[in-house]
């Protein structure tokens, strides 16, 4: 009986919030900074999301959004963001790697956006995005992964800015995301 009072407490707080929170950015009744407030948590909702890979395939980045996106992409918190994950990398290398020694140890870096940025392209050609005229990447990296580990080397991690090259078999011992908003490759 208890267990069904506190559900049901939770549930109505859930409601409560849910129906007191007014985030629809189309609400034309908002006055302007409402609306602006409003589109820069969407964006910023929709940016998160694509980093968390619940938002996915898509072809471009939505319209309403490229300033936000762009913002984001040239500013110091994408820096600070990209140098975090650079440090856990570095972290998870020194306690983890037993490295053997003979020339079989390996980390993957996906090129794109982590060893070559493409922030210069997209600033002088836009951040919208694009579409990826390659609709296998993922498997095709699968396949490279296998080849290696069938050569007899130890994928200790990939680092990458796309879910494609970090997701498939085999796997690394360890992956790591930087961000990426501008384009999904599936």
């Amino acid at each position: 009986m208890a267990r069904k009072i506190v559900l049901i407490l939770a549930l109505t707080c859930l409601c409560i919030g849910l129906a007191a929170a007014d985030w629809n950015i189309l609400n034309p009744i908002w006055n302007i900074n409402a609306r602006q407030d409003s589109l820069k948590n969407y964006c910023e909702s929709w940016r998160i999301n694509v980093e968390l890979n619940n938002i996915r395939e898509f072809d471009v980045v939505p319209q309403e959004c490229v300033a936000h996106i762009k913002k984001y992409m040239t500013s110091s918190q994408y820096d600070a963001d990209c140098q975090r994950a650079i440090e856990e990398v570095t972290l998870y290398l020194s306690r983890c790697c037993s490295l053997k020694g003979d020339g079989k140890d390996a980390w993957i870096f996906d090129v794109d956006d982590t060893l070559i940025s493409t922030i210069p392209y997209f600033k002088k050609h836009g951040f919208g995005g694009f579409e990826d005229e390659y609709m296998h990447v993922e498997q095709y990296k699968s396949q490279v992964r296998k080849t290696l580990m069938d050569q007899g080397y130890r994928i200790w991690g990939i680092v990458g800015d796309q879910w494609s090259s970090l997701k498939g078999l085999p796997e690394a011992k360890r992956t790591f995301k930087l961000p990426n908003s501008i384009y999904y490759m599936s």
